[in-house]
């Protein structure tokens, strides 16, 4: 089913913190995605920062609880500006996220979405010349520093700059699956983040960095068919070895069993529906577990993605 993906695009826009973004959501329908790009503004014509003339809606279209509000950063100087939204587009927004869908912000967008109130006793983050700023104009937001971005519940905030496209393939990834946002960052020749902080790769990628095509190959099943059964004679069969060779293999290689594999993608997966507040019953049953026993398990021996 399609989402719409709506950008309320400042005056003096940074590019990046739009088109970044906006690419991933883009690529993201030529990899299983399903996405609707739109565009407002308050003027029918905003110029960017770096000087680039761009065409805009002024009408907001009908959104769904499906739906995800991008508020992508504005050139700021030394002090952001006392007032960011008005009053219609602060509107819009709440009333969005009221009838139950997402709002994101990229970079300095972090003070648009404050001045709704929707950060208020929320974990966000913003670039980091600006999150002392944000942390005191707006104290009962709980800033968190110096990470990519953090997701808490259906407000999403990113630091900004290149990493509006980690916070687009988080969102990728939850709509739609790691397989899907990983071959997203593949066209795009950026890493996958499992989460907000940098140093943390996704499952997917982070064991991906040999050179064994029969594991490769099973890679890609277990990538995209995580949540189903696949024992190991038919993922033996589909790499053309026997079941201790790929064992064998897939150790070497990975570091770790294909069943372990599995497990950490469907525990990373998991997380990422936590994130954006599903129960912990409806998360293990959506990774392909019978109920949330295992999950819970997992999550304390381990943590989601451990």
């Amino acid at each position: 089913m399609m989402r719409t993906v709506l950008f309320a695009v400042p005056p003096r826009v940074h590019l990046l913190d739009l088109a970044g973004p906006a690419q991933a959501f883009a690529t993201a329908n030529d990899h299983g995605g399903a996405y609707r790009l739109r565009y407002v503004s308050t003027s029918a014509e905003v110029v960017s920062h770096q000087g680039l003339p761009l065409s805009l809606d002024v009408d907001w279209p009908d959104l769904t609880d499906r739906d995800v509000v991008v508020v992508p950063g504005r050139r700021t100087g030394e002090r952001p500006p006392r007032r960011w939204l008005d009053a219609g587009t602060a509107t819009a927004l709440r009333a969005h996220h009221a009838a139950g869908g997402r709002v994101a912000s990229v970079c300095s967008g972090a003070f648009a979405v404050a001045e709704t109130g929707l950060l208020d006793g929320r974990r966000a983050t913003t670039h980091h010349e600006i999150q002392d700023e944000l942390a005191r104009r707006f104290p009962a937001v709980h800033v968190v520093r110096d990470v990519l971005y953090v997701a808490d519940g259906r407000v999403a905030t990113s630091a900004g700059i290149a990493s509006g496209i980690d916070l687009a393939l988080h969102l990728i990834g939850a709509d739609h699956g790691p397989a899907v946002a990983g071959r997203v960052a593949r066209s795009l020749v950026v890493p996958v983040r499992r989460n907000g902080a940098a140093p943390q790769a996704s499952v997917m990628l982070r064991h991906r960095d040999h050179v064994v095509d029969t594991v490769h190959r099973v890679q890609d099943v277990l990538d995209t068919q995580f949540t189903r059964a696949l024992p190991l004679r038919r993922l033996a069969e589909i790499g053309g070895v026997s079941e201790r060779t790929l064992t064998r293999q897939f150790t070497a290689a990975v570091g770790m069993t294909p069943a372990h594999y599995q497990q950490q993608l469907r525990l990373e997966r998991a997380r990422q529906l936590a994130e954006q507040g599903w129960t912990l019953e409806a998360s293990a049953r959506s990774v392909g577990f019978t109920d949330a026993r295992m999950l819970r398990r997992l999550r304390a021996r381990h943590g989601f993605g451990g």
